[in-house]
C-alpha cells in the first residue's frame, strides 16, 4: 500500500449558526496560503500528492475543507452558490489568513468563484480544474454535469440526505467498499483518468479521502447537485481577480467547451488546455498549476 503524506493539522472551526468546517492543513500554516476545494464527492483530503509534496518542500500552505455533509463538516444546504463564500471567509479568519489563493476541482470551482467575487481584496489568484458552469441564468451552457444537476435536482432535494447516510454508514464498516468503488470508476473513464487512477499514488490519495470523509458523512455531493442547479448569486463576468482555468480536451463530465465558455465571460481569465486528458487531469498538474498561480500572484 502507498504511504501518502498526512496532514499537518486537521480540525474544524465555528461557521454560521451552530455548524462546523472540517479541514486539513498541509505545508506550514505561516507560508502563502492556498484553500484547495475538492470535486462532487470529494473531501478535505483530496489532494494530489505532489500538492502535498510542494507544500513541504516550496513552503506553502495548502488547506483542503470538508463542504458541509462530508467529513466534519455539519450537514447544511446553501441558498445558492455565493452563500459558500461567508464560510471559507470564517475558516480563514479563524486560522488568521488575510490574503490567499483558492483552487477547485469540478464541483469545487463554483465555489472557488463565488469566493473571488465575494472577497476580491482577499483573494489573489484562482485556480480551476475542469469546473462546472451555470446551469441557469444568463451565464449558462448545456451539456455535461450541468444537464444532470437540473435533471436530478428535484429529487436530490427529497433523497439526498438519506442516500448520503447509506453511503456514508457503508464506507465507515467495510475499508472493502471504497477500493472497488475507485476501480470501477476508473473502468468506466477515457484512458486519462484510468491511467491517473492507476498510479499508486493517486489511488492512495482518492482512498485515504473517502475513508475520512465519506465513512462519516456523504451528504455534500447531493447539496453540490441541487446548489448547481440554481442561479449562482453572482455573475462571473463581474470577477476581475485574476482566473488560471484547465481542462482536459477530452473531459468525459465536464465537456471541454464550458471551459472556453467560462473563460471567454471572465475580463482576467486564461485557459490551459490539458492535452489528452479527461476530468481528472488537473490532478497531476497539480506543479504547473501551483507554478502558475504563484506567477500570477507575484505579478
Amino acid at each position: 500500500m502507498f504511504e501518502i503524506d498526512r496532514p499537518k493539522l486537521e480540525g474544524s472551526v465555528a461557521v454560521g449558526v451552530q455548524r462546523r468546517l472540517g479541514f486539513a492543513q498541509f505545508g506550514k500554516l505561516t507560508a502563502r496560503p492556498y484553500f484547495w476545494l475538492h470535486g462532487t464527492p470529494g473531501a478535505r483530503r483530496q489532494i494530489p500528492p505532489e500538492a502535498r509534496q510542494l507544500a513541504i518542500e516550496n513552503e506553502l500552505c495548502i488547506i483542503g475543507l470538508d463542504r458541509p455533509g462530508v467529513g466534519s463538516s455539519t450537514p447544511y444546504r446553501y441558498r445558492n452558490v455565493l452563500e459558500f463564500a461567508t464560510d471559507l471567509l470564517s475558516l480563514a479568519n479563524a486560522l488568521d489568513i488575510e490574503e490567499f489563493g483558492v483552487i477547485g476541482l469540478s464541483g469545487g470551482g463554483p465555489y472557488s468563484l463565488a469566493t473571488a467575487y465575494a472577497a476580491p481584496d482577499r483573494v489573489k489568484v484562482v485556480g480551476i480544474m475542469g469546473g462546472v458552469a451555470p446551469a441557469v441564468g444568463p451565464e449558462a451552457i448545456r451539456g455535461g454535469a450541468t444537464d444532470l444537476a437540473k435533471l436530478t435536482a428535484p429529487i436530490l432535494e427529497v433523497a439526498g440526505a438519506p442516500i448520503g447516510r447509506v453511503i456514508s454508514s457503508a464506507l465507515s464498516v467495510a475499508r472493502p467498499v471504497a477500493e472497488p468503488a475507485i476501480s470501477l470508476f476508473a473502468r468506466f473513464s477515457p484512458r486519462g483518468d484510468r491511467e491517473l487512477l492507476a498510479r499508486p499514488e493517486f489511488r492512495a490519495m482518492f482512498l485515504d479521502d473517502l475513508l475520512h470523509g465519506g465513512s462519516r458523512r456523504m451528504e455534500a455531493p447531493f447539496a453540490d447537485g441541487i446548489v448547481f442547479a440554481r442561479d449562482w448569486g453572482f455573475r462571473v463576468a463581474d470577477l476581475q481577480t485574476p482566473v488560471m482555468w484547465w481542462h482536459g480536451d477530452r473531459d468525459h463530465i465536464i465537456p471541454y467547451a464550458h471551459g472556453e465558455h467560462m473563460v471567454s465571460l471572465m475580463p482576467n481569465a486564461k485557459l490551459f488546455d490539458l492535452a489528452n486528458e479527461s476530468h481528472l487531469g488537473g490532478l497531476g498538474a497539480a506543479r504547473a498549476i501551483l507554478a502558475e498561480l504563484d506567477a500570477a500572484w507575484e505579478r
